[in-house]
């Protein structure tokens, strides 16, 4: 049986940390509604793409054009099984929006799953649900994650409800862990042939 599940997405969200888990969970039963502040289901928000060239930090270039898929505002968090939020850029000013502080704030209070890598910590830090958690980001964040009250590790971490990575290329590991914390459980079989 599929869970429902929100993910909180915004301008210059990660291309990868917001595409394939958006779709990965689809792959495999979830409903997942995407949602941002101050748009409505079928707007779109633009992502970015980060990669490393030599430099001391990333540089980011235009990714695609991802399709919100419900509407902020109409969303009951009380709705959902489990919340996602992916990394980027967009975390630093959806964590402004009080509202959004309050939706990750109910997934904690109810003690749902919640995956979250690379700079999404920064809105569960200032929803000030953090304090006492072990758990990673993305390296330059972890000044702001110890700060609001957690252990930051150096590696794809499961602390009770929460399951956190440093940035996509953790995706396998930390997406499974999170289909463990939703219970969702995945199994190989043989291809179907195809009729003739």
């Amino acid at each position: 049986m599929g869970k429902k599940l929100l993910m909180l997405v915004g301008d210059f969200g990660e291309d990868y940390e917001t595409m394939v888990p958006f779709q990965a969970l689809q792959m495999v039963g979830h409903e997942v509604d995407a949602v941002c502040p101050e748009k409505s289901a079928g707007e779109t928000v633009k992502t970015a793409i980060h990669d490393f060239r030599g430099d001391q930090t990333y540089l980011e270039e235009r990714g695609h054009d991802f399709e919100v898929t419900a509407t902020f505002d109409e969303v009951d968090p009380a709705e959902y099984d489990g919340l996602v939020v992916p990394g980027g850029r967009a975390p630093e000013y959806l964590r402004t929006y009080e509202e959004v502080l309050d939706v990750v704030r109910h997934f904690f209070e109810a003690e749902k799953p919640v995956a979250t890598l690379c700079h999404g910590p920064q809105i569960l830090a200032a929803a000030g649900v953090l304090d006492g958690y072990e758990m990673t980001s993305y390296p330059a964040v972890r000044p702001e994650v110890e700060a609001a009250g957690c252990s930051w590790v150096d590696e794809v971490t499961v602390d009770d409800n929460l399951v956190t990575a440093q940035a996509w290329p953790d995706h396998a590991e930390w997406l499974a862990e999170f289909l463990k914390l939703l219970g969702t459980e995945v199994s190989e079989a043989e291809p179907a042939a195809a009729d003739d």
